[in-house]
């Protein structure tokens, strides 16, 4: 079995830096599919921060008006974004790690289904590894109690082949949430890691362990770690 690759992005960036580099890995996938004579891609997962940014999921594209975008950029401190994920408008920024996992659910053997229950069970053993006890409920994500959200999920599927994934709050701003109806659930909140008594950690930390309770529920133990930037730098120089 083919090692688990993890680019990870060393300093916040841009939601579409992350957004290029999910295309470029899907399209390897997709050309694998159309021509099985090339090279079947390793399974990867994409860990970063980002700049302040709300993205909606693709039910809302065209939806947003654009006073409420001009609100949530909260005069030019954040973008506003239209994602092809599932899921309704949520928050991604400066100390939550997102993490995004490119895999061909068929080489897994893993329905849509199964997948997104794989996502929620890393999250929530990645939660026990920093003593939080965390849950799913009957809606979608991770929570802390019934009321408290501290995961996202909002994924994408073509051709069984996965995009975008999860955004876990370490010691984010909890402030941007309170500017939408986070994941359209009224009534709930959002908490972090932070909130819960656990500060100090560095994101990257929190993302390595994701990634390993990841490759543990892939079958993956060995997990290759490279730099995000150098590959996308990479890649550029090939293509020019």
């Amino acid at each position: 079995m083919r090692p688990l690759v993890h680019l990870h992005f060393p300093r916040p960036i841009s939601y579409r830096t992350a957004q290029t580099l999910q295309e470029t890995l899907v399209s390897r996938f997709l050309a694998h599919k159309r021509d099985p004579t090339l090279a079947a891609p390793p399974p990867h997962i994409i860990t970063a921060e980002f700049n302040p940014v709300y993205t909606c999921g693709r039910r809302e594209i065209g939806t947003v008006s654009a006073e409420q975008q001009t609100y949530l950029q909260h005069r030019g401190q954040a973008e506003f974004v239209e994602a092809l994920r599932g899921g309704q408008t949520t928050f991604h920024g400066p100390g939550q790690l997102v993490a995004y996992p490119i895999i061909d659910l068929r080489m897994h053997k893993l329905t849509p289904r199964e997948y997104v229950c794989l996502l929620e069970k890393s999250l929530i053993a990645t939660c026990a590894r920093y003593n939080i006890k965390a849950m799913t409920t009957e809606h979608t994500g991770v929570w802390t109690t019934p009321d408290d959200k501290i995961a996202a999920l909002g994924v994408h599927m073509r051709r069984n082949i996965t995009s975008h994934g999860v955004g876990l709050n370490v010691n984010t701003d909890l402030w941007w949430f309170g500017r939408i109806v986070a994941c359209g659930l009224e009534g709930k909140s959002t908490t972090s890691f932070e909130r819960e008594g656990v500060e100090g950690l560095e994101v990257s930390d929190v993302g390595k362990t994701f990634v390993g309770e990841i490759g543990e529920r892939l079958g993956l133990d060995a997990i290759e770690e490279q730099d995000a930037e150098e590959f996308l730098e990479q890649e550029r120089q090939m293509a020019s």
